[in-house]
């Protein structure tokens, strides 16, 4: 006996084997497999895919912006790991397909006739009958009552009886097979339309990703995929009457481009807007124009409305600047530099001057937004109280407002297009470089005194911060600058100081002319920051509260700082009046609306050192230029899912509401030509429902109830 044993060093082989394929092939594994899917897909849907990697060390910090990108959470759907458990996935679903499969169809076509009588009497449905039939003819008679309800029936004649077998819902093994083989179809078809066939040309064709700049035109061929690629998907982008026929495809280390075996002419791109500001359409009318013979087919494309181009699907994915043609104003904060005109294309840049022995700097126009709707409707003195006044509560309204449809909102909306804005940087011969976001408007922020808003970040992680400049009676920054030069010019303080005191102080009363004369000038020269090192200057506000610390007793200095900042406000009304009066222009009339101008330009002059240039640029003019973003794809794999999600469809429904029942009848002759009959029913799921078909049936075939069915 022992010679015949195989030796126990071949057996080790085969029992890893074997012991390999009955994990590969089971259902747990293939569970824990789906599960491992199943969350990284909640990473790649909460993680933002394929970003610039300065955006993730912006978010996550250094340390975990590596770790992501080192484990390729940045590319979840292509990441190496996610494919090979993918593969592994379909792996083990077609293995256990293939164990279970065989036994599943060779039950399908079993009646298991040959089922001993002994056996009937351990399951759970069971009833029993005397029949004065026969047991050929009871035989007969329940097999054409169940082929007639649905049932396939077999007849078995045995020396001591009759038996009936029958069975029905057999779909309900056809639906494990269904809903197994659209997990593999659906896992294919994924692969199919991934990154895997990309990938592989990479690995065996030599292609690699560029990760540099430049035209597309002039990129290398080992960078770019053929046009008879079988699968990929990219981005297009396609300004107004213009064209391109090659797309972009992003992957975590660079780009790869794939030409298209047509171009797309983009026509014209039409765009439609909410009263919120958000597009509520865009479309886009284009020409594909075919490459190898020259033919020209007009479509219109639309979000989920797509167009399909010899196996390509063109989807209208999003729109953005397509080379806007700008003309600005330069706009000098500061005595000493010229105004001039700057003209450029969003996406180019160019190269200005400031002024004589100042380094040039490097402008990049980054972009035009032509609508910009914001919320108007705010009550920011409520929300600053921070507290109930319960002398306003009325309860009914505060539960109107808390109650009812879910799209009320308790802040009031006043939703308004402000206008126009251009964004642009500028950037120092070091390379830093800061971005500006400018209105070409003025805007009312609902104090009734319009602002221009000219806006500054230092990088693109912080939000705007914007320098509020008024706007004059002739909805002009010019008499904002105007009073700013004039506060730089001693000659005209001298002179405004001088017209206030004589509006404010008698002719008879020299010595107070004089002490007033003195703290006016003082006031004025501290808000204007003269006298201090320029890198310690400071202005404004500011330098008054710096200035009341350091000379006035604290117990003293609320009322000091109440008279200072009223003789402040008197000097600056009378510098702008002469301000005005050295361009011939008419003087303040004192109303609301110049106190309004007056009160935030004080707010604006304290604000303005802050800004870290010393001039702005003014939007005058712009020829908008639009482009189209498409994402094109070529996916052969979206069939082989479709199919999948067939199959799963109907094998989950054939799984779930399908019953796979057996029923047994046994006939047995008596003495006196009659017969014994005995009746069972087999099912995958006992419910309520089988066990009033079970009741049924034996009224219908037995012609009583059903016996002994709690055992």
């Amino acid at each position: 006996m022992s010679e015949s044993s195989p030796p126990q060093t071949q057996l080790q082989p085969q029992l890893a084997t074997r012991a390999v394929y009955e994990m590969l092939s089971s259902m747990r594994f293939a569970i824990a497999l789906l599960s491992i899917i199943c969350i990284a897909s909640v990473i790649g849907t909460v993680l933002r895919q394929h970003e610039p990697a300065v955006n993730y060390v912006n978010q996550f910090g250094p340390f975990w912006s590596q770790l992501f990108l080192a484990l390729k959470l940045n590319a979840v759907y292509s990441a190496w790991w996610f494919l090979l458990i993918l593969a592994f996935l379909v792996t083990s679903t077609s293995l256990c397909i293939a164990k279970h499969a065989p036994k599943y169809l060779a039950d399908l076509r079993q009646y298991k006739e040959n089922l001993r009588v002994q056996s009937l009497q351990a399951f759970h449905h069971q009833a029993s009958a005397h029949l004065a039939e026969t047991p050929a003819q009871a035989a007969q008679r329940v097999g054409t009552q169940l082929a007639g309800s649905g049932w396939k029936v077999r007849l078995q004649e045995r020396s001591d009886g009759w038996m009936v077998a029958a069975k029905a819902g057999a779909a309900h093994k056809i639906g494990y097979l269904a809903a197994h083989s659209a997990i593999v179809l659906i896992c294919l078809g994924g692969l199919l339309d991934g990154d895997l066939v990309v990938r592989a040309q990479m690995l065996l064709g030599g292609k690699t990703t560029y990760t540099g700049g430049g035209m597309i035109a002039d990129v290398p061929e080992q960078h770019r995929l053929p046009a008879n690629n079988p699968t990929f998907r990219g981005n297009l982008i396609v300004a107004e009457g213009a064209q391109s026929g090659t797309a972009i495809l992003n992957q975590s280390d660079g780009i790869l481009l794939q030409d298209l075996p047509f171009t797309v002419e983009l026509k014209k791109f039409i765009v439609e807007y909410y009263s919120t500001g958000m597009p509520r359409l865009f479309a886009s009318e284009v020409v594909l124009h075919d490459k190898q013979t020259g033919a020209s087919v007009e479509k219109r494309i639309e979000v989920n409305h797509p167009a399909s181009y010899q196996g390509i699907e063109i989807y209208q994915s999003s729109f953005e600047d397509g080379g806007s043609r700008l003309q600005l104003r330069a706009v000098p904060l500061d005595v000493g530099i010229k105004s001039f005109e700057v003209q450029g294309e969003v996406g180019a840049s160019t190269q200005i001057k400031l002024g004589d022995g100042q380094p040039p700097l490097e402008m990049e126009f980054t972009g035009l937004r032509t609508i910009n709707v914001e919320n108007m409707g705010g009550n920011p003195g409520d929300a600053a109280q921070g507290a109930t006044d319960v002398r306003k509560v009325d309860l009914r309204s505060s539960l109107d407002n808390h109650l009812g449809a879910g799209n009320k909102v308790l802040t009031p909306r006043d939703l308004r297009n402000v206008g126009p804005s251009v964004s642009y940087k500028l950037r120092d011969a070091s390379g830093q470089a800061r971005e500006f976001n400018n209105y070409m408007l003025p805007v009312d922020m609902g104090d009734g005194q319009p602002v221009y808003l000219w806006g500054v970040r230092e990088t693109l992680a912080d939000q705007f911060r914007y320098l509020r400049i008024p706007a004059d009676d002739q909805s002009s920054y010019r008499g904002f600058l105007r009073l700013k030069a004039a506060l730089q010019t001693p000659a005209m303080r001298d002179r405004a100081v001088q017209q206030y005191v004589a509006g404010a102080v008698e002719a008879s009363r020299p010595a107070l002319r004089e002490q007033l004369y003195a703290s006016a000038l003082k006031a004025l020269v501290i808000f204007a920051g003269d006298g201090q090192p320029g890198a310690d200057k400071v202005t404004g506000l500011q330098a008054i509260s710096a200035f009341m610390e350091q000379n006035v007793p604290e117990a003293e200095r609320a009322k000091a700082g109440e008279v200072l900042v009223r003789i402040l406000n008197g000097v600056l009304f009378e510098l702008m009046q002469v301000a005005r009066a050295d361009e011939g222009l008419a003087p303040l009339e004192p109303s609301e609306q110049t106190q309004r101008f007056m009160t935030q330009s004080v707010l604006s002059l304290s604000d303005a050192l802050l800004y870290p240039e010393p001039l702005v640029f003014e939007l005058t003019q712009f020829d908008q230029v639009q482009a189209s973003v498409f994402q094109v794809a070529k996916a052969p794999g979206k069939l082989v899912v479709y199919l999948g999600c067939l199959f799963l469809i109907l094998g989950v429904f054939a799984m779930l509401y399908v019953r796979d029942r057996r029923l047994w009848v046994w006939l047995a002759p008596r003495a006196d030509g009659s017969a014994d009959a005995r009746m069972a029913l087999s099912t995958n799921r006992r419910t309520l429902d089988v066990d009033r078909d079970f009741e049924g049936l034996s009224q219908k075939l037995l012609g009583t109830s059903p016996s002994g069915e709690q055992r």
